[in-house]
């Protein structure tokens, strides 16, 4: 298998999650969100070069939470910048040689094997992969004056992470200056010029953002749990 880096970003604050704590540290089935994810990713490749990146004032945090829950996955830790972009691009730098580069959400936990072999795959051959579910809810457009109108659900995807690029363009992509159009890493990529693979994503890979985000992982984890003890 080719040589990958995972730049895992945890630069949440816990603003919609309504805690103090950053939502990346609170407690998931008896484990902080982000061990969580570093542990699973790490037990799908453990061959890979981890990067943690994570804001300046809370590094310490990170390392005392690691240190009491024991966790073993080997990795780097940098600062984060003022944007999602600027944290990605900070991660980049800290990797050595990898060949592929993924960029993970630090909090979502729920990212199995068997969509990072997939992911993994399709880079190899098409040099990015970017995991996408199709939305179940009807949609409408808003437009800048308030009016609404629908839209074909069909026609769009939600998009996930791992996002996983070749190392050469990742790297080309992100020698570039920030700008509000980038809402991803395949954002960033597209915008060098490079074309976008997506690849079925998980529904259960879900974003935790709200407190009713982590009763579902809860809820995934204690049936993963469950399944294991049968």
């Amino acid at each position: 298998m080719a040589k990958i880096g995972f730049i895992i970003t945890a630069g949440g604050v816990g603003k919609r999650m309504g805690t103090e704590l950053p939502k990346q540290f609170i407690n998931l089935c008896g484990r902080p969100i982000l061990i969580h994810t570093l542990e699973r990713i790490y037990k799908a490749c453990p061959q890979g070069e981890f990067v943690v990146v994570l804001p300046n004032q809370w590094i310490s945090t990170w390392n005392k939470l690691y240190s009491e829950y024991q966790c073993n996955v080997p990795h780097s830790v940098v600062v984060g910048g003022d944007e999602r972009f600027h944290s990605v691009k900070n991660g980049i730098i800290a990797l050595k040689d990898a060949e592929y580069i993924a960029v993970h959400d630090g909090v979502r936990p729920l990212v199995t094997l068997e969509l990072i072999e997939s992911l993994i795959y399709s880079a190899e051959t098409n040099g990015c992969a970017i995991p996408t579910i199709k939305p179940v809810d009807s949609m409408r457009r808003l437009s800048e004056t308030g009016e609404n109108s629908p839209v074909d659900r069909n026609r769009f995807v939600m998009v996930q992470t791992p996002q996983i690029f070749r190392s050469e363009w990742l790297r080309k992509a992100y020698d570039c200056d920030y700008t509000a159009n980038f809402t991803d890493d395949a954002s960033v990529v597209e915008a060098a010029g490079y074309r976008i693979t997506l690849v079925e994503g998980d529904r259960k890979n879900i974003k935790i953002t709200t407190a009713e985000d982590l009763l579902l992982a809860e809820t995934f984890i204690n049936a993963e749990n469950n399944k294991i003890n049968e």
